[in-house]
């Protein structure tokens, strides 16, 4: 049978397992919030996000003169394991959970108060000696102790993002390079356009993506302002006077990171924008990456029946019913993902407004789907990356026919004959279903010479200077 030691709180006595690092307040978060499948310790840099904040938390405490150096040493030592990822299994809470986090910050104030009391050779539980209140919460609030966890948390996280975004552009850009030969035809609201290669599709949906880099950035530095020192509103109560400052610097020391105070504690501690706008980079990003997908699936339909310019790779039978059919099951999955960001910032918007007075109780969902929409997006890059564009190959012929047969490339001779010869063109080669190619020799508009010039490849492309005199 499972041994069990007694805790207490405000409340009253709990049983704890007697070899769990986490106590009374812990156990109570287990019974009241079994809302989801999303617990604490499944976002490991959130749990290095409030290590952190302890470990800055505690050196300003110990500068201050206001822990022994038995509790600091332990508490630091303790941090320090978390960091490597030792513990996990003690953060087994609910992340959606009332009360504005608290229970987090209980269960990271017991679980290292629990490992320093076994360091420094206690027992578990005896917190006479190091106290998750009075000593790993000391000079803190969950108001703002919480909310720092989170953004070095989405920090650490944001640059792992920012790997598997630079991974997938580089995959674009070598399809571009490896495409850059391949005449196709572009297409505006599905419709034939005018020429370009494959290549520049691809180094076009490179460069959409590279473009959000700035964008995550910019939205990620937000995060490094923190409000330690708020404490409960705002006001400090409860602190010393340099504990703020003393806790941003140890921070900013133990990660290499600009992290800076809030100018205005009291309007920090509600404020949730930097969430609102790290989602909302999120969600840009997924736009176009859902975009890029779409793409994939209509320039492979087919394979007879559709466009079918480029083949992906074949990643799994298409259906129970239809043999021989394989779907684009990458590109589909990568949508996926992308929706469900953009519904997460949907829920960090809401949550974001939801601030009453000095706080904004809604912050658990607000970083459960910052941490959620963050994850899905390396996921969702790394297997499109992995998966589907590594392996896309070009259908080179079916290209060149589609360009062969198009009524677009008529386009191209708008500045040497003019837009009302060239609709005359496009208009009678869509009635007889004969190429524009021979109707303007047939016409008599251009030379052979002059037609094949401005109709090479090489002119279709790009902006060109053509010595050919307007008729």
């Amino acid at each position: 049978m499972e041994k069990y030691r007694i805790g207490s709180d405000l409340l009253g006595e709990k049983q704890v397992p007697a070899d769990a690092l986490y106590d009374v307040q812990t156990v109570r978060c287990l019974e009241n919030f079994n809302i989801s499948h999303f617990h604490l310790n499944d976002y490991p840099n959130y749990l290095k996000g409030l290590a952190l904040t302890k470990m800055g938390a505690a050196e300003a405490n110990h500068q201050l003169g206001i822990i022994t150096d038995e509790v600091y040493n332990g508490i630091m030592a303790a941090c320090r394991e978390i960091l490597d990822g030792q513990h996990a299994e003690a953060f087994p809470i609910d992340m959606i959970q009332g009360g504005a986090g608290t229970s987090t910050n209980m269960n990271a104030n017991e679980v290292i108060a629990n490992r320093a009391l076994q360091i420094m050779g206690y027992e578990l539980g005896d917190f006479q000696h190091c106290w998750p209140n009075d000593d790993v919460n000391c000079s803190q609030s969950t108001n703002d102790a919480y909310p720092c966890a989170a953004h070095l948390g989405l920090y650490f996280t944001h640059l792992e993002v920012i790997e598997h975004l630079e991974k997938l552009i580089a995959s674009l850009r070598a399809k571009s390079k490896e495409f850059a030969h391949i005449l196709k035809m572009g297409r505006t609201q599905l419709e034939d356009a005018v020429p370009m290669t494959l290549g520049q599709t691809f180094g076009g949906f490179a460069s959409i993506l590279e473009e959000e880099i700035p964008h995550l950035n910019h939205a990620a530095e937000d995060l490094l302002t923190v409000n330690m020192g708020a404490t409960a509103i705002g006001t400090g109560i409860c602190s010393e006077p340099g504990y703020a400052e003393k806790c941003v610097a140890a921070l900013g020391e133990f990660t290499g990171w600009n992290i800076k105070l809030a100018a205005d504690l009291v309007g920090a501690t509600s404020d949730t924008s930097c969430l609102v706008g790290y989602s909302a980079a999120l969600k840009r990003l997924a736009v176009k990456a859902s975009k890029i997908s779409n793409d994939l699936r209509l320039l492979a339909s087919g394979p007879r029946c559709g466009l079918g310019e480029i083949n992906l790779p074949e990643k799994q039978p298409g259906s129970s019913i239809m043999p021989g059919k394989v779907n684009p099951v990458i590109p589909e999955v990568m949508s996926q993902v992308c929706y469900k960001v953009m519904g997460n910032d949907v829920c960090v918007t809401m949550s974001g407004e939801a601030a009453q007075m000095e706080l904004n109780a809604m912050e658990p969902v607000m970083i459960q789907c910052c941490f959620e929409s963050a994850e899905l997006m390396m996921n969702g890059f790394d297997t499109l990356r992995i998966n589907c564009i590594d392996g896309i190959t070009a259908n080179e012929e079916r290209c060149r026919d589609y360009i062969r047969n198009s009524i677009g490339i008529v386009t191209a001779l708008n500045p040497i004959i003019g837009y009302k010869h060239s609709t005359k063109i496009a208009k009678k080669a869509k009635e007889t279903g004969r190429g524009v190619y021979d109707l303007v020799l047939e016409e008599g508009i251009l030379t052979k010479e002059e037609l094949d010039t401005i109709l090479a490849p090489e002119n279709m492309i790009k902006p060109v200077k053509l010595n050919i005199r307007k008729k």
